[in-house]
């Protein structure tokens, strides 16, 4: 169905048409925040922030860029908007490392290389980040991630390659595990 039709009819009212609009896009929205926050909870939240948000703004959908571009670019928007109200919350929290420890001993052992890959992307500044994220993870291309995010193409591409760097720069340290 062509994405102009099924927004005339969302827009007209029609449930079945918001369900297949929420239906075709929610997976590969979740997919994206999930791997952007890094938490299931949050990342559940997020997305329906972002289809409540997508609703409310749906009649201002004109078409200039895909349906799911634009959903995507509100999809970031919530994200970012809610990482700032953590990071608020959290900055108030009481770092655990300081609190007296337990009898139990501690346990010093490397984590995994998947734990260590995913602290690396947490790492990466959050243009970086995102683009790495939305282009060698979910498969967007330069073209919508620039369309979603307000940027211009080969910004994407560049700010993509810098990702990576900064990843193999990282990650370097741990090539030897791969070959033992």
């Amino acid at each position: 169905m062509e994405p102009t039709s099924l927004v005339a009819r969302v827009l007209a009212g029609d449930q079945d048409a918001e369900r297949e609009l929420y239906d075709t896009h929610v997976d590969r929205v979740y997919r994206l925040v999930y791997r952007m926050v890094g938490d299931g909870e949050l990342a559940a939240d997020y997305t329906q922030d972002t289809f409540i948000r997508t609703f409310e703004r749906l009649a201002g959908f004109r078409g200039e860029s895909a349906l799911s571009t634009w959903i995507t670019s509100i999809a970031i928007s919530v994200v970012y908007n809610g990482q700032r109200k953590v990071k608020r919350l959290r900055a108030r929290e009481i770092d655990l490392e300081h609190a007296d420890r337990l009898a139990t001993p501690s346990r010093e052992g490397d984590p995994d290389l998947k734990l260590k890959l995913a602290a690396a992307i947490e790492e990466l500044p959050t243009g970086y980040r995102t683009v790495f994220l939305m282009h060698d993870v979910e498969g967007f291309t330069h073209l919508e991630i620039g369309s979603a995010l307000g940027i211009q193409e080969g910004t994407s591409k560049a700010q993509l390659s810098r990702a990576r760097a900064k990843l193999r720069q990282q990650l370097a340290q741990y090539a030897g595990d791969l070959a033992s």
